[in-house]
C-alpha cells in the first residue's frame, strides 16, 4: 500500500515568489528520488501564504529516506527559513478509491 503525504505550510507574506521559484528548482529530483510516486504543490485561493505538497510514495520508509536526504542537503533548512510557523506532516494510506 502507498503512502500519501500531505504537508501544509504557511509561508511569508514577503517568501510566496521565493518558495514557488525554489519548488520550481527542488520539485525534478524530488519526483526521480526512488519511490516517489507524484508530487505537486497547491496554493490555497482564499489565503495565498498557505501551500500544501500533496505526494504519493512508494511507501513511508522510502519517504522518511527522502526527507533525510533534504535535510542532509540543506532544503529543509531553506524552507523552513521562508515559512511562518511549523509546517505539519499527515501520513495517510492510499486505496486507490
Amino acid at each position: 500500500m502507498t503512502c500519501q503525504v500531505i504537508l501544509d505550510i504557511r509561508v511569508k507574506k514577503d517568501s510566496v515568489e521565493d518558495l514557488r521559484a525554489w519548488m520550481r528548482k527542488i520539485l525534478p529530483d524530488t519526483r526521480a528520488f526512488d519511490g516517489c510516486i507524484s508530487i505537486y504543490l497547491v496554493q490555497n485561493q482564499d489565503d495565498p501564504t498557505a501551500f500544501a505538497v500533496i505526494e504519493q510514495w512508494e511507501s513511508r520508509a522510502q519517504y522518511e529516506k527522502y526527507l533525510a536526504w533534504r535535510t542532509e542537503t540543506g532544503d529543509v533548512t531553506d524552507l523552513v527559513a521562508m515559512l511562518d510557523g511549523e509546517p505539519s506532516f499527515r501520513f495517510f494510506n492510499y486505496f486507490g478509491v
